[in-house]
């Protein structure tokens, strides 16, 4: 009878190191998951917030390309025959695209503080190949062709896609906590 008890007390003494084990592991990896998702610090927080507000505002910038893009195509094909109105339009388009290029500037300057060299250089790059499509594609132009144009569209679409392609991987990165 004398081992049947030492064999039991055993027996129950193991399980119970065995599930005090499973909680400690339980409680270690509930504080790392609370550590991961919970809240950020103020310095990766105005990280996200910043390349929140730059991915916003290219968003914006893209919007006013895509009209003017847009509008200077049609005024290349219509030539002579475009209605005055799709001019004016397309002259204040022009204007709100030129004025987005200064907000350009405090973007770029914003990713250089935070040490966002190529990602500035890569929005710089953005913004370079939409001033070269607007020295190439404008109203009265009658010697491009509409393959031309969409071709000079693909460019700038392609740096616009590389630009938001690094800052996911630097948004994941801060997400990250790296």
């Amino acid at each position: 009878m004398d081992s049947t008890i030492t064999y039991q007390i055993i027996d129950t003494s193991f399980k119970v190191a065995i599930g005090g084990v499973v909680a400690l592991a339980s409680a270690w990896w509930w504080g790392r998951r609370q550590t991961v998702i919970g809240p950020r610090s103020l310095r990766e927080q105005k990280r996200l917030d910043v390349f929140e507000d730059i991915s916003a505002f290219v968003g914006e910038v893209t919007h006013m390309f895509s009209k003017y893009a847009s509008l200077a195509a049609e005024s290349v094909e219509f030539g002579e025959r475009w209605p005055a109105e799709r001019k004016q339009e397309l002259t204040r388009i022009t204007e709100e695209l030129v004025e987005s290029f200064g907000k350009m500037s405090a973007a770029e300057a914003k990713l250089l503080i935070l040490g966002e060299k190529n990602l500035e250089r890569s929005l710089k790059i953005y913004a370079g190949q939409i001033v070269a499509f607007r020295r190439q594609v404008y109203s009265g132009r009658k010697d491009i062709t509409t393959d031309q144009i969409n071709a000079l569209k693909q460019g700038v679409l392609q740096a616009r896609e590389s630009f938001y392609d690094m800052l996911s991987r630097k948004y994941d990165q801060t997400l990250a906590g790296n």
